[in-house]
C-alpha cells in the first residue's frame, strides 16, 4: 500500500450532501501506512455530522476493494465547522453559524425546538450557545432550571463582558436572568432592540460552531434588529400543522427570505403510554404542504408528549431524559439543520448583515 493508491481509493467516496469526493474536498488528512494496517483522519464539516458512519463504512470499503483486500484500517475524525460569516472580526468573532428559531405566533413549541436543537447539536462535540431572544416571555431560565442565577462580568482586552452560563454543556443567556422574573419587561421596542444587541456585542460568546437564538413570536423590531447587526446563517420556522399557525409561519418566512434556510417544522402529539397511537389534533402535514408551497425543505415532526412539557417545567429539558421516542425526533431534527447548515455554506456566497427597508 501506497499513500497514492489510497488516496485514489478514497476518491472514490463521496461527501454525500456536497456531492464530490473526499479527496477532492481536501478533507483527508494524515495518511499513516505501516504493512497491512492504514490510517487517516477525515475532517467533517461539523462535528454533529450525521453520516459519519457513512462515510466510515465507504472507506473501508474502498480501500479494501480497491487497494487491499486484507488491510485494516482505522478511520480518524475530527471537525472544521463550515462558515460563510463576513464581519467575523467585529461582531461575534468566534461564533461561526447563527440559526434564528422563528414562529409566526406563540405557544407553537419554538422555545421547546430551540432549547433542545441546541442540546441535539451539543450532544455531538458541537460548541453550542443558546441565545433566548424573546425579550417579553423568556423561556431559557425554566427550561434549564437556571432560574434566580445571575451572570458573572469577565474583562476581555479591557472590556467588561457578561459571562453567560453554561448548562448541560451549552452557554446561555436570557433577559429572564438579569431581572426580577416576578418583575413584567414592560419596554418598548427601542428598548427591547438594545437589549438585544447588547446579547450579541456584551457577551462573552466566545468560540462556537453555533449559536442558537430563540427569537420572539411573529415578526417586529428585535428580529430586524437581529438581521441588521450580524448575519444570519439561517431560519428554522416552527409551526404547528392548524391553517391560523401556518398564515402566521408565512409571514416569518418572509421576513427571513434572504436567510436561505427556512425550514417548517411540525409536530404531532403522541400519548407517552400508546407511542404507537398518533392524534393530530392541530391537523395533519400543514408544515410539510407548507414547505412545499414555498420549496423549503421539511424537517420532520416532533411528538408532543407529555414528558416535554414536564421537562420544560422542570429545567430538564427532553433531550436530557429517557424518552427515547421524542430524542430521537429532536436527534433527526438536529440531523437535518446541521446538514443544511453545511451544504448552504458550501454552495452560497459570504453571508451579509440583511439590508432591511424600513417604511
Amino acid at each position: 500500500m501506497t499513500e497514492e493508491k489510497v488516496l485514489e481509493a478514497l476518491k472514490t467516496v463521496q461527501e454525500p450532501d456536497l456531492g464530490k469526493d473526499i479527496v477532492t474536498l481536501n478533507m483527508v488528512k494524515n495518511i499513516m501506512i505501516e504493512g497491512n494496517f492504514v490510517s487517516f483522519t477525515v475532517i467533517l464539516t461539523t462535528p454533529a455530522c450525521p453520516l459519519k458512519d457513512l462515510i466510515k463504512n465507504n472507506c473501508i470499503k474502498a480501500i479494501k476493494s480497491i487497494v487491499n483486500n486484507n488491510a485494516a484500517v482505522t478511520v480518524n475524525f475530527t471537525a472544521d465547522t463550515t462558515s460563510k460569516r463576513l464581519d467575523n472580526k467585529v461582531v461575534l468573532p468566534g461564533v461561526k453559524n447563527i440559526i434564528a428559531v422563528v414562529s409566526g405566533k406563540g405557544g407553537v413549541g419554538k422555545s421547546t425546538v430551540a432549547a433542545n436543537l441546541a442540546l441535539a447539536i451539543s450532544h455531538h462535540g458541537a460548541k453550542v450557545g443558546l441565545m433566548d431572544a424573546d425579550i417579553y416571555g423568556p423561556s431559557v431560565p425554566i427550561m434549564f432550571g437556571v432560574r434566580g442565577e445571575r451572570p458573572m462580568m469577565m474583562e476581555i482586552e479591557g472590556k467588561g463582558m457578561i459571562a453567560p452560563l453554561e448548562r448541560y454543556g451549552i452557554k446561555l443567556i436570557s433577559i429572564g436572568l438579569l431581572v426580577d422574573e416576578k418583575s413584567a419587561v414592560v419596554w418598548r421596542g427601542p428598548m427591547a432592540s438594545s437589549a438585544i444587541r447588547q446579547f450579541i456585542t456584551d457577551v462573552y460568546w466566545g468560540d462556537l460552531d453555533y449559536l442558537i437564538v430563540d427569537m420572539p413570536p411573529g415578526t417586529g423590531d428585535i428580529h430586524l434588529t437581529l438581521m441588521q447587526t450580524v448575519p444570519v446563517t439561517g431560519a428554522v420556522i416552527v409551526t404547528t400543522p392548524q391553517d391560523v399557525a401556518l398564515a402566521d409561519a408565512k409571514k416569518g418566512i418572509a421576513m427571513f427570505g434572504q436567510a436561505q434556510m427556512n425550514v417548517p417544522i411540525i409536530g404531532y402529539f403522541t400519548p407517552a403510554e400508546l407511542p404507537a397511537n398518533k392524534y393530530y389534533i392541530f391537523g395533519k402535514d400543514g408544515g410539510k404542504r407548507l414547505a412545499d408551497e414555498y420549496d423549503l425543505p421539511f424537517l420532520g415532526q416532533i411528538p408532543l408528549v407529555q414528558g416535554i412539557r414536564e421537562g420544560g417545567d422542570i429545567g430538564v429539558p427532553i433531550m436530557m431524559s429517557d424518552d427515547n421516542i421524542t430524542k430521537r425526533a429532536f436527534e433527526e431534527f438536529a440531523a437535518h439543520v446541521v446538514r443544511s447548515v453545511s451544504m448552504r455554506n458550501a454552495n452560497i456566497k459570504s453571508e451579509k448583515i440583511a439590508e432591511v427597508v424600513e417604511n
